[in-house]
């Protein structure tokens, strides 16, 4: 995801030029609504549910209605766009192009002697098509239709019974004017509502009603509350889950059945819950016999069954702690990995949660294709074979992925990925990962303008090894059992650059688990991750930042230090900028005319302390906690929350090891390991996402996010990888990324970071037509330097006031919908601007030509 570079934002303007002109005609051409409406019909322009006196907003309630209004009847400030869309398609195309062309056999052979036959004969279909084009993305307006209102009173009166008001009242009323519009009202009247009281059982298998006090102790009818359908239907799912996983293998919803009685019972709701029988129904009979638990006798696991070998057969047999493992070849598991998956067990009563929980496990070894249990009836007639059917994948998978890319370091770059994927390679189901990228560039010379070929070039590699189970010399069955599908995860990796910022080389190793508590919680403990970065090139500090650079300059021309229209940097010295280094050192030794209670003194200041931190090289030995909840049902729901919260602890080790072995401090009193000042801190982030679906591809989203990390101990300030910044496609959109903050300075540097920050965003997402989708967004946050050695009053959070730094920014989106991906064009204004003074904050520079445009795939939160 990306800003817009300079070159594209005039084209993306003249989009929104093309668009607003296309808006405009559609206004023009058919601003009428009724302009397909015959003059016995009438257009439903409004719908009203009044309950007891109140319009009713649920959403879930309105979406009762059959007759649904128009998109955009009630929204877009009262402007349909797709019926007015649909409005511009002749609904006669056919006989006015008979009329107006093929009638006039002068015309007909004018047009063809110019244009050719076939010519226009394409001509005449192309009018067909885009007038078939108009209304199949248009929409045809709706007419008001006597019966589907009767059918939604009824269907009002269907809902509010099912949520104990059995004596519900629903009449309607139709509002129709001169204008062929109509508005609809339907009036509700709940009356009392009914309330559960007793339940009764009557169970006919003597197995299933001895387990009735721990099947009822959970139930989800309690007395006393309003009568609820949706209650009754998880009850009758939570009894089936229950049985299902207590030994009844024949049991299915089927049996359950409740009976209710509300005659002369004073608004209660007397229960009865029967749970018949099994039936066996035959071909010529059926037999009526109680349910009985059954038992696992065998399980039986094929490590290799697939369609190539199934009339091969079995030539290794191998039996572990009370499994039967077959092969076709030799085995190629140790039995371990593979019955560690397995949940099912000889001699266990019959579980469905068993059978769910072993598919999910084999299914997260990423070793076999498609799983299959099946459960085979016994003779006996009271136990179950399971047989376990497993189609090992490929044991090597070859990945390659050329890429050419652009960004404002190299003109043109050219990188090469390339990984390989290694299964089972210990044996244990574990998977070994091998990766590498090779990529090269040409950068251009900030000083002399000129473009170097191939002079950039990165390479690096990692290797990443997945155990699927906790490595660990300690038993940790009991905190994080099995069903949980624990996982460890080892990794290091490498990278090196040149003529890339300031020449990073990186070396990372990453020790972890990770388990899954239930279907929506993801866990991650990295017990460590250690990450050093060294710097290569801190001389070229001022080559690639060059906006402090253009400031030191500005400031050595005004107090003379240089002469006006010289700069700082000496073509001369093989070593570029270093004079400004030099300049930085005349100032704070007080040998130039600036003091320390000059605003410029200070200016100089700032950039040495930042030019100190983004130069020093980093050792980050961390440990860290991942906490993931995540609601969404798939892909299509849009009604789900999503909160994640980290907390990672750095440097506390390496603190402990080095007061324990007395290492000696350098001269600003930090421990080195290495000859590196390791970084001690601790940071936390929280972020919670709130969907609320409000139906009719209508979407309101909601983003919350603070994150703080606080330097301590060995350190001052933060490193600056993990570091906060504001500003970009996924976050506040009407600033470019990195170009927010910090509070309300007005910072040029080319990447604002600090060590606080608070984001939020709110998000209106809708159907414009077909799959062109749009939004509206407001986004607020900052990010601000708390408890470490910046001392700039206005980068700093110092109490509760400086929440009046918060930029607001506010705009509007354009997404396409390819299905598996959305495309999305974001612009955002400046709404609000603590940068500038304070009077003049709001909607300051709220216009296009100030306008941030953003240009992402997927959408920002």
């Amino acid at each position: 995801m990306h800003q817009f570079p300079s070159i594209l934002k005039t084209e993306y303007k003249s989009l929104l030029k093309g668009l607003f002109s296309i808006l405009c005609l559609v206004l023009l051409s058919s601003c009428n609504v009724v302009k397909r409406v015959k003059d016995n019909e009438h257009l439903i322009t409004n719908n009203t549910i009044v309950e007891d006196g109140n319009t009713v907003m649920n959403e879930r309630i309105n979406n009762i209605v059959i007759q649904k209004t128009n998109s955009g009847m009630r929204k877009f400030f009262g402007f349909p766009l797709k019926l007015h869309i649909y409005n511009l398609a002749r609904p006669n195309i056919d006989s006015i192009i008979e009329t107006n062309v093929l009638s006039d056999s002068l015309k007909v052979k004018r047009r063809i002697a110019l244009l050719s036959k076939k010519q226009f004969n394409k001509q005449l279909q192309s009018r067909r098509n885009f007038n078939a084009w108009l209304k199949r993305i248009g929409e045809e307006p709706v007419i008001y239709n006597e019966d589907k209102t009767e059918n939604t009173v009824t269907n009002l009166r269907k809902y509010y019974y099912s949520k104990g008001w059995f004596n519900n009242e629903v009449s309607y009323s139709v509002e129709k004017d001169s204008n062929k519009l109509a508005q609809v009202t339907y009036k509700v009247i709940k009356h009392t509502p009914y309330i559960l009281d007793s339940l009764n059982p009557y169970i006919s298998s003597p197995k299933i009603e001895s387990l009735y006090p721990k099947l009822i102790a959970n139930s989800l009818l309690k007395k006393g509350e309003q009568y609820n359908d949706e209650n009754f239907i998880n009850e009758r799912e939570r009894i089936n889950t229950f049985l299902r996983n207590s030994g009844f293998y024949h049991f299915g919803q089927d049996y359950i059945r409740f009976d209710i009685d509300t005659i002369d019972t004073n608004h209660k709701v007397h229960t009865d819950l029967k749970i018949g029988n099994r039936i066996i129904r035959n071909e010529d009979s059926v037999t009526v016999l109680p349910f009985k638990i059954y038992k696992i006798k065998e399980v039986n696991i094929f490590t290799d069954s697939n369609y190539e070998n199934r009339f091969l057969p079995i030539t290794d047999t191998t039996k572990h702690r009370n499994y039967n493992l077959y092969s076709k070849e030799k085995l190629k598991y140790r039995p371990k990995a593979i019955t560690d998956a397995i949940f099912i067990h000889k001699g266990d009563t019959y579980s469905d949660i068993a059978r769910t929980r072993t598919q999910r496990y084999l299914n997260d070894l990423q070793m076999f294709r498609y799983p299959d249990i099946e459960y085979i009836e016994n003779e006996d007639d009271s136990t179950l074979t399971a047989n376990i059917r497993l189609e090992p994948k490929k044991k090597y998978d070859l990945s390659f992925e050329p890429e050419i890319n652009t960004s404002n370091i190299q003109k043109i770059g050219f990188s090469f990925s390339t990984g390989l994927k290694i299964r089972n390679v210990f044996r244990g189901a574990e998977t070994l990962e091998i990766s590498g990228i090779a990529a090269i560039g040409a950068s251009q010379d900030p000083a002399a303008g000129e473009t170097s070929f191939f002079d950039i070039n990165e390479f690096g590699g990692n290797i990443r090894l997945t155990i699927p189970r906790l490595f660990s010399p300690f038993k940790t069955a009991k905190i994080i059992p099995k069903f949980m599908s624990p996982s460890t995860s080892m990794s290091i990796s490498a990278t090196s650059q040149q003529n890339i910022g300031l020449d990073k080389q990186s070396l990372s190793g990453v020790f972890s688990y990770n388990w899954f508590p239930s279907k929506t919680v993801t866990n991650t403990l990295e017990l460590f991750n250690i990450n050093f970065i060294r710097n290569l090139n801190t001389s070229n500090y001022f080559g690639v930042y060059t906006n402090s650079y253009n400031s030191l300059n500005s400031i050595a021309e005004d107090i003379g230090y240089i002469a006006d229209g010289e700069e700082l940097y000496d073509d001369s010295l093989s070593t570029p900028y270093y004079p400004a280094d030099v300049f930085i050192e005349d100032v704070l030794s007080n040998n130039t005319s600036l003091t320390s209670n000059d605003d410029d003194y200070s200016t100089v200041q700032n950039i040495e302390e930042r030019k100190e931190r983004l130069t020093e090289d980093n050792l980050i030995f961390s440990t860290s906690f991942d906490y993931k909840k995540d609601k969404r049902k798939n892909i299509f729901d849009n009604d789900f929350s999503i909160f994640k919260w980290r907390i990672e602890s750095a440097g506390n080790f390496l603190s402990a090891i080095s007061k324990l072995t007395d290492v000696s401090k350098n001269d600003a009193g930090n421990y080195e390991i290495f000859d590196v000042a390791f970084s001690q801190y601790i940071k936390t982030e929280i972020d919670y996402i709130k969907y609320i679906d409000l139906g009719r591809q209508n979407v309101l989203a909601f983003r919350s996010y603070a994150g703080i990390a606080i330097p301590y101990g060995n350190s001052n300030s933060i490193p600056f990888a993990e570091s906060f910044f504001a500003g970009g496609p996924n976050d506040n959109r009407a600033w470019s990324a990195y170009n927010l903050g910090p509070g309300s300075s007005n910072s040029t540097n080319e990447f604002n970071e600090a060590n606080f920050k608070l984001h939020f965003s709110a998000e209106q997402r809708f159907n414009i037509f077909g799959q062109w989708h749009g939004a509206l967004f407001v986004d607020a946050g900052n990010i601000w330097n708390v408890l470490d050695n910046v001392t700039d009053e206005a980068s700093t959070f110092t109490n509760l006031d400086s929440l009046k730094d918060i930029a607001v920014g506010s705009g509007f989106g354009l997404r396409y919908d390819f299905d598996f991906f959305v495309v999305r064009l974001d612009t955002g204004f400046k709404t609000y601007d603590p940068s500038e003074p304070t009077n003049k904050r709001w909607f300051r520079n709220y216009n296009f030509t100030n306008a941030v445009f953003n240009i992402g795939i997927n959408y920002p939160f």
